[in-house]
């Protein structure tokens, strides 16, 4: 019974962890950064360059 409230008490403190270091975050912030438009012609240009055609 101990061990359960011992490892309750350990979830919870990481839970408020967790959630202090996610409010830090700046409401800005875009963790999804999108390839830029013309990534495809990069890509072919290193196939090319590599004599192998993209499998995309």
């Amino acid at each position: 019974m101990i061990r359960l409230l011992i490892a309750g008490a350990a979830v919870y403190v990481a839970y408020r962890i967790v959630r202090e270091i996610i409010d830090e975050v700046p409401d800005d912030f875009d963790p999804l950064l999108l390839p830029p438009p013309d990534d495809d012609k990069s890509l072919r240009q290193q196939s090319a360059a590599m004599g192998v055609e993209p499998e995309r």
